[in-house]
């Protein structure tokens, strides 16, 4: 059984509907569900002409010997890895819009109760796309955790924001590349340019001027980092409960 995902047809913008239109947390399933254009991808059959000794790889969910959980290989494993960093920033981002007024300023305050709501959708968006095209392989609920005190002062919390939209957009930079399917791509691009957003804002309010510092941006090439799939999981597992293996992320058989 092959683990890669085919698109139903060429219509990108199909595929994209659930991000084109605003849409409330509670009805998100309930659209993507109804809505042919949730994913506009199904998960491949087997085929008669597929090569037995190919070697089989990792399928999401399942344990590799280091005990870790596989995030799975191909764009399966792709999506999982974009939905196991959206289930941790949709978790702080939610954590902070319900923290009690005074520790954020007014106009912070409203901006993390507006970016909560945007990473609530990516996460939600990712895990209906999954669940109908390749629902054996979704990735199980993560245990975020955070170091003592990383909700109590307004310094600690855009700490922790940087560091978490920084990484997000150098992982969908380095995962880009991994992809298959172009209708991917597109969403990919759609999701990190939000991103990138966040973390030009975040970082100016931690150091202004420093939204496109040479930390984030390469001087000679002009663009921003990329992080491999592996490299990402290591620099976000102090915030994750479980352990996560993204070797076979885009391995193709």
């Amino acid at each position: 059984m092959s683990d890669k995902l085919q698109p139903r047809g060429s219509d990108e913008t199909t595929f994209a509907q659930p991000l084109y239109t605003p849409i409330k947390r509670r009805s998100f399933f309930m659209y993507a569900g109804a809505t042919a254009g949730a994913s506009a991808l199904v998960l491949a059959g087997c085929s008669d002409d597929e090569d037995d000794n190919k070697p089989a790889l990792p399928a999401g969910n399942s344990m590799t010997s280091n005990g870790a959980i596989s995030l799975g290989s191909g764009d399966v494993g792709v999506l999982n890895y974009a939905y196991a960093l959206e289930q941790l920033e949709a978790d702080f981002y939610s954590k902070v819009a319900a923290l009690p007024m005074g520790i954020l300023t007014g106009v912070e305050y409203t901006y993390f109760q507006q970016v909560s709501k945007h990473e609530a959708i990516h996460r939600d968006f990712f895990k209906a796309a999954i669940t109908r095209d390749a629902g054996t392989q979704l990735l199980r609920p993560l245990t975020p955790v955070y170091p003592a005190g990383t909700f109590d002062t307004r310094d600690k919390i855009l700490a922790t924001a940087k560091t978490f939209e920084d990484l997000g957009v150098a992982a969908y930079n380095g995962a880009g590349k991994l992809l298959k399917t172009p209708a991917y791509l597109v969403i990919a691009g759609q999701i990190v340019s939000v991103e990138a957003r966040h973390a030009a804002y975040i970082r100016d309010l931690v150091l202004p001027g420093s939204f496109a510092a040479d930390d984030v941006v390469n001087v000679s090439l002009g663009l921003d980092m990329a992080m491999a799939p592996t490299a990402v999981i290591e620099a976000a597992k102090g915030f994750i409960t479980e352990k996560l293996d993204a070797s076979s992320v885009g391995v193709n058989n």
